[in-house]
C-alpha cells in the first residue's frame, strides 16, 4: 500500500548519491512530499515535488502509476533512478509517456567568477530595470503563464519572503525576463529562467541569471542549474557553470 512518509529520513538510503536537490528538498521536509511502498521499512520511494517526481530503490509499478489526490495538474515529469523505473513508468503511462533527455550541471560552489558575473550583469540595456521580486511582483507573477513558475511552489508572499529569491527585469513597468528558485532546500536553491517570447535572445536571461548568482553568494547559498535543452546549458556555462552528465525523463501529458 503506497503511503506518505512522515519520517523522511527512511528514504534516505533509497535517494543516497543522488544529486538533485528536489529531492533534497523533500527528504528534509523544507517542500514536496515522499510516498513509499512501506512506512516502516521501505524500499522504493518516490519524491514529488511541483512538476517533477523521482522514483528511487526497489522498481515498484503501483507506486510508478500512483497520483496523490492532492496533486490536480495534468502534467509532471518523471524521473527513474535504478534499472527497471523506467520500463515501469513505460507500461503504466504508455503513449502519454514521452522520453527525453535532460542536462545536469555540475554542483561546484567556489567556481564562480563574481567579476565576469557583475559585468554580464551590467549588460543590461537602458530602458529595462532589473530588481529583487517583491509582494507585488509575486503577486503578478502568479497570474502571468510564463513567469508563473518563479513563484509557483510558494504557497504565498509570506512563504517566498521566507525561502525564496528571485529578479524580475521590467520595461514600463512590466515584467519582461527573470529568474528565481522554482524550489528551495537547506543551503540553495533550484534556479528557474525565462523571458518573454519576444523579449528572447535579448541577453535578458544572461543578466537575470547573472543578477540571481551574485544575490545567492551574498547569502551563501547555493543556485543550483538543471538544463531542460542545450541552449540552457549553453546559458549556465556562460554563467560558470560546469556540465556534469544527461539523463531520461519522462514528459507525462494527462498524468
Amino acid at each position: 500500500m503506497i503511503c506518505e512518509l512522515e519520517e523522511r529520513e527512511r528514504a534516505a538510503s533509497i535517494f543516497a548519491g543522488w544529486e538533485e536537490t528536489m529531492i533534497w528538498s523533500c527528504l528534509q521536509g523544507v517542500m514536496g512530499h515522499i510516498y513509499v511502498n512501506d512506512k516502516e521499512a521501505p524500499t522504493s520511494a518516490m519524491a514529488i515535488l511541483g512538476d517533477f517526481c523521482f522514483f528511487g530503490g526497489v522498481p515498484d509499478g503501483e507506486l510508478a502509476a500512483f497520483k496523490p489526490k492532492w496533486c490536480k495538474q495534468d502534467f509532471i515529469i518523471a524521473v527513474p533512478g535504478q534499472a527497471g523505473w523506467a520500463e515501469a513508468i513505460e507500461n503504466h503511462y504508455r503513449d502519454k509517456a514521452k522520453k527525453v533527455e535532460r542536462y545536469a550541471m555540475k554542483k561546484e560552489p567556489d567556481i564562480f567568477d563574481e567579476r565576469k558575473l557583475r559585468d554580464i550583469a551590467g549588460l543590461l540595456p537602458p530602458e529595462y530595470t532589473i530588481g529583487l521580486i517583491d509582494e507585488s511582483d509575486f503577486t503578478e507573477c502568479k497570474k502571468e503563464k510564463w513567469c508563473s513558475d518563479f513563484v509557483s511552489q510558494f504557497e504565498g508572499w509570506a512563504s517566498y519572503q521566507r525561502l525564496g529569491l528571485g529578479v524580475l527585469v521590467k520595461k514600463d513597468g512590466r515584467p519582461v525576463a527573470g529568474a528565481s528558485s522554482y524550489t528551495t532546500y537547506r543551503g540553495g536553491i533550484e534556479v528557474e529562467i525565462d523571458a518573454k517570447e519576444e523579449y528572447r535572445r535579448k541577453g535578458l536571461a544572461s543578466v537575470c541569471g547573472a543578477r540571481l548568482i551574485l544575490e545567492c553568494l551574498a547569502r551563501n547559498i547555493y543556485p543550483s542549474w538543471d538544463a531542460q535543452n542545450k541552449w540552457s546549458v549553453a546559458l549556465a556555462e556562460k554563467l560558470g557553470y560546469h556540465f556534469s552528465h544527461t539523463y531520461d525523463a519522462y514528459e507525462i501529458y494527462g498524468y
